[in-house]
């Protein structure tokens, strides 16, 4: 679960995603644990979430929002006349054919909206509030779609919504916006589930330490003009802030840390042991270009032979265990079952989940780690969702030749760990760093956070700010170096996304340049980029390989 920081140093949120994906994929994922006893799962947060996740609990409680979007669902309406149109474009955005068609009196509406967002006829004021409590109505999670009976009697009622109506919306929002953390806590006090950690916003860590990591897995791969300073520095601060915020929130301290993106290199892995982490994970190619390397270019032969198992990594500040992911299930799960009947889909994962498991070894049980992002891919199954993965914890957790289990559950009882001796740099996308590195949109806004970082060094080193000063100035530099922003810049990202995020990341600097009282530089009031790329079933998220040429 990761999202960047969305709320900007006056404590406004630019995007509402944080608490969208709360109450729909969050709540729903927690819900489907909490059913089936049997079922286990890790469960990763980015602890930038869980801190947004904390200020939106706050504004819940005291009734005032930070949030346009929420603002809106309180008084009915933009916060003023000419926000209307922005509005109107916020209330479009939901997955069409699984989100939008599936509540007609909904669908009516968001075609209003969209004529309106395009610079059409504005929504009278009754269909206008009727549009902010529908989107949200659309984009609540099932369990709380199912068993909340305000959430029921709002659907029935449909239309005229009043600020009563507005206020239990908000009342339902709230209630599964807070309910978050605690809900993950004590599914993971029970020992229902694994928590684990990213880096504090989800940077890249390989790249912030060397962009020639890069390199490792693409020779010809372009770079930002300048390395990024002190990069293994902010890597330290990084882990040093997850952890803390993660223990604030959960009670103890991770024992895995997933790398952003299931980025890894070999100087990434030192500093996580450096941290004392027992696991960390990345993705299949990152594997086979490390066995490669490790046995001098010969072939590592069929991925059945090496993948089903941890591997030791060692280095001279201790020991890791180190996941590969299966990128076939996984790829499975986030982009191929959507469209398919929830029986079909489960079947057909249990049944290459026990062809894995029947194959002949010598060694220990197989491990077989299935890992996807858990917001972006629900939207694409009918009902979130609902029957896929009820159907599926159900049935693989009381499958008598599969064992759900976690990292620490494993690693608890396995024997030694074959040792990997090299790793190769890349992540669980196509095993390179290409999504975050090389355009050269991608290398600008490289640039743009070098300068920043070293306008910060010499802030710093000159002893101008105070301790709550310099403070600030970090949280500024952390938002800034999340790796969301970048995924977003080059051509090939659809305009309306990639102007939002590139936006954001602008106003991150700039915040940044504040905290340090420099000007910020003319080069921050011109667009990063351009997206010119159509919009995809997979706008959000990436396969872990190329698609086969047609």
């Amino acid at each position: 679960m990761h999202q960047p920081s969305y709320r900007a140093s006056d404590g406004e949120y630019r995007q509402p995603w944080v608490y969208l994906h709360a109450m729909k994929d969050y709540a729903d994922m927690a819900w489907h644990l909490e059913q089936v006893a049997s079922a286990r799962a890790t469960v990763s947060f980015a602890p930038v979430l869980l801190d947004q996740l904390d200020d939106y609990s706050a504004q819940f409680e005291a009734r005032s929002f930070r949030d346009p979007l929420l603002r809106a669902l309180q008084r009915g309406d933009a916060d003023a006349p000419d926000r209307r149109r922005q509005l109107a474009y916020q209330l479009c955005r939901a997955n069409y054919e699984r989100i939008v068609r599936r509540f007609p009196a909904y669908e009516r509406l968001f075609h209003l909206a969209e004529a309106e967002a395009w610079g059409g006829q504005p929504l009278s004021e009754q269909d206008r509030a009727d549009t902010i409590v529908w989107y949200h109505l659309a984009w609540l999670g099932e369990g709380a779609r199912r068993s909340d009976v305000r959430a029921q009697d709002l659907m029935a009622k449909a239309r005229a919504f009043d600020a009563a109506d507005r206020n239990v919306m908000l009342d339902i929002v709230g209630d599964q916006v807070r309910g978050i953390v605690e809900r993950y806590r004590r599914l993971a006090h029970d020992g229902r589930i694994e928590l684990a950690m990213s880096p504090y916003s989800h940077p890249m860590m390989p790249l912030l330490i060397d962009f020639a990591a890069a390199r490792e897995s693409r020779p010809s791969v372009a770079l930002p003009a300048a390395a990024y300073p002190g990069g293994e520095q902010r890597i330290t601060d990084q882990l040093k802030a997850g952890v803390s915020t993660h223990a604030a929130h959960f009670g103890s301290s991770p024992r895995g840390c997933w790398p952003s993106e299931g980025g890894i290199s070999e100087r990434t892995i030192a500093a996580l042991c450096a941290r004392r982490f027992a696991w960390t994970a990345s993705g299949e190619l990152v594997l086979a270009n490390s066995l490669r390397a490790s046995a001098h270019g010969a072939d590592p032969g069929p991925r059945e032979g090496y993948l089903y198992t941890p591997y030791a990594v060692h280095t001279e500040a201790g020991t890791i265990a180190c996941f590969f992911r299966d990128d076939d299930l996984s790829d499975r799960v986030g982009f191929i079952y959507a469209p398919w009947r929830a029986d079909d889909a489960v079947a057909d994962l249990t049944a290459a989940l026990e062809s894995i498991a029947q194959q002949p070894s010598d060694g220990p049980a197989r491990v077989v780690t299935i890992i996807l992002d858990g917001e972006n891919a629900w939207e694409h199954y009918a009902d979130n969702a609902f029957e896929f993965l009820s159907t599926m914890y159900r049935r693989l957790s009381t499958n008598p030749t599969l064992n759900l289990t976690t990292f620490a559950a494993h690693l608890a009882h396995s024997p030694a760990l074959p040792p990997l001796e090299r790793i190769v740099a890349g992540s669980w996308v196509y095993g390179t760093f290409e999504t975050w590195v090389g355009d050269p949109d991608k290398n600008h806004g490289w640039d743009l956070l070098c300068a920043a970082k070293r306008a910060y060094d010499e802030t710093l080193a000159a002893g101008v700010l105070g301790e709550a000063e310099r403070e600030n100035a970090q949280r500024c530099l952390r938002r800034a170096e999340s790796s969301d922003w970048f995924w977003w810049f080059g051509g090939y990202n659809p305009p309306a996304p990639v102007r939002d995020f590139e936006r954001l990341y602008r106003r991150h600097l700039r915040d940044l340049y504040a905290a340090l009282g420099r000007a910020a530089p003319p080069e921050l009031d011109v667009p990063v980029s351009i997206g010119t790329g159509e919009q995809v079933y997979d706008g959000v998220m990436r396969r872990a390989k190329e698609p086969d040429p047609q």
